[in-house]
């Protein structure tokens, strides 16, 4: 356990009826050894305590699916700890794919606009967004390489330095390490990409080094063994910053 910046004020307890129904819900939390869920139940405490959820349009979440909500978002935190949690204040739940407005401005000074459709995003210093139907996708198919939850927070751990780059906070030495087994690993998976190549991890992880560690993150919760198969380095680099998986 990462030692804490502040000290942190123990939120209310979770409810046993209410903590063991979301926990139902939610295949990587059954998974859990009792020392685990036990650690994970106080974050999410804190998580419901410190956060707001705001559901978007005709949705309504009651306090099970809000719980829910709540340890997808803490399941990476188990080792980094409540630290993780601290520079933003609310999550933003869309019912499904939501759509963004882009633009960038070209080396000629031409302005291009479009539209994103995702189910996820984290912003560096403001809300994280999901879209609802894709969290209970997850929760359907939770060895399928995706958890979206995991991933957008893989973002926020990254951003708490203050660089999204695919680093998140470590002590100096471990950082240099993580640095140099990412870059190789990425490296090398862009090449494939690039050639054309299939490859069994999601080929947006080749999008950027945050979207590397974003995407290997999903896999180190959803799929440990692929990951563990395709990307050896970083799956032990993700075993010693989340702890093992919980299908592991």
């Amino acid at each position: 356990m990462f030692e804490f910046l502040r000290r942190l004020r123990r939120p209310p307890p979770i409810p046993d009826p209410l903590w063991r129904d979301a926990r139902d819900a939610v295949p990587w939390a059954r998974a859990l050894d009792a020392a685990r869920e036990a650690r994970l139940r106080e974050l999410v405490a804190r998580f419901l305590h410190e956060k707001a959820i705001s559901p978007i349009g005709e949705l309504a979440l009651d306090p099970r699916q809000r719980c829910m909500l709540a340890m997808l978002c803490c399941l990476p935190l188990l080792e980094f700890g409540a630290e993780g949690l601290r520079g933003w204040s609310q999550l933003i739940v869309y019912p499904d794919a939501f759509r963004v407005n882009r633009s960038h401005t070209d080396a000629a000074g031409v302005l291009h606009e479009w539209q994103d459709e995702l189910i996820g995003e984290a912003w560096e210093a403001g809300p994280m967004i999901l879209s609802w139907a894709d969290v209970l996708a997850d929760c359907e198919q939770p060895r399928a390489g995706f958890c979206v939850a995991a991933h957008e927070m893989a973002h926020k751990l990254d951003a708490l330095d203050g660089l999204l780059d695919g680093t998140p906070a470590l002590p100096r030495p471990w950082q240099r390490e993580w640095a140099r087994e990412f870059q190789q690993a990425y490296d090398d998976f862009c090449a494939q990409v690039d050639a054309g190549h299939d490859t069994a991890i999601d080929p947006y992880a080749a999008e950027a080094p945050e979207e590397f560690f974003a995407v290997a993150t999903e896999y180190h919760f959803s799929d440990p063994e692929l990951l563990q198969a395709q990307m050896p380095a970083v799956a032990a680099q993700l075993r010693r910053f989340y702890g093992s998986s919980p299908f592991a």
